[in-house]
């Protein structure tokens, strides 16, 4: 019976990962663009899942992983840039009383410590930095590739850490949302559909990546089992919180948050995911 069940696993887990990308953010895309407002959804989701993207198709010269992780990998870029675009043309106004609180981004602070994102990073107010620092970022990687790769003794050290970063990025793809949600203390704006896909891949990426006979690297396992432990807390989240208005702090720190019910207020291009992550 377990070898009829990892057979199984062995075919439906890789296709079931390599879909993931547009089966988890389909909906959240359609949502946004219905609603033109893109309140709730943390544009960091797309900054984690490009970048993780990105280093993971460069891992895969040197590791050689399972070849429907690598598959994925473009999926998720396929589908994140155009997240991405959908969440930057419908971001909300930002709450304030006018100047500069009534500018998008301005004063923006991140994360638990509250500090200040340097340079503003990916908190722009024009949307063309956002596709320059990836445009940059696969130059750079290039560069790199093609330099280091004849350095045979050098090679496999560069590969390993291009995984590791890459996998531990992505690996921090549920916490602006965990962060969001807490702020806010509601899930508003995170499709149900979302964490479902969520769930539901974790179960199926835990079982394959520890029964499978092609090649999957420990990093793809460590980082796996650590999102998936953070996506059963936004699971439980969102059985606490729910859809409930979110809590007025939330409103006026949206730009910690990525959350806002604000009415949508179309201007130029401004904000912000929740999504899939990587089934990697």
């Amino acid at each position: 019976m377990m070898g009829f069940f990892t057979s199984l696993a062995s075919i439906a887990a890789p296709l079931f990962l390599i879909a993931s990308p547009i089966l988890s953010y389909a909906d959240q895309a359609v949502s946004m663009h219905r609603a033109r407002s893109s309140a709730g959804f943390s544009l960091d989701i797309p900054l984690i899942m490009l970048v993780a993207s990105i280093f993971r198709i460069f891992y895969y010269p040197g590791a050689k992983y399972d070849v429907a992780l690598l598959i994925q990998s473009f999926c998720n870029i396929f589908m994140q840039v155009i997240l991405l675009r959908i969440a930057l043309d419908h971001r909300p106004a930002p709450s304030g009383r006018g100047g500069d609180a009534a500018v998008p981004f301005a004063g923006s602070h991140d994360g638990l410590s509250g500090l200040q994102r340097p340079y503003n990073f990916w908190k722009w107010r024009s949307p063309k930095p956002y596709w320059q620092f990836l445009l940059y970022l696969f130059i750079t990687l290039t560069a790199l590739e093609l330099l280091i790769a004849p350095f045979d003794s050098i090679y496999p050290t560069y590969s390993a850490l291009i995984g590791y970063i890459g996998l531990s990025v992505e690996a921090t793809l549920p916490l602006p949302q965990l962060y969001a949600n807490a702020q806010s203390k509601s899930c508003k704006g995170f499709r149900f559909s979302v964490l479902a896909s969520w769930i539901v891949g974790d179960s199926m990426k835990m079982f394959w990546f520890f029964t499978a006979t092609t090649e999957i690297p420990l990093a793809f396992k460590l980082c796996g089992v650590f999102q998936a432990i953070c996506d059963a807390l936004i699971g439980v989240q969102y059985f606490i919180y729910g859809n409930q208005k979110p809590a007025i702090k939330a409103q006026q720190e949206w730009e910690l948050a990525g959350e806002s019910s604000l009415p949508n207020v179309r201007q130029s291009p401004r904000r912000t995911p929740v999504g899939e992550k990587s089934y990697y």
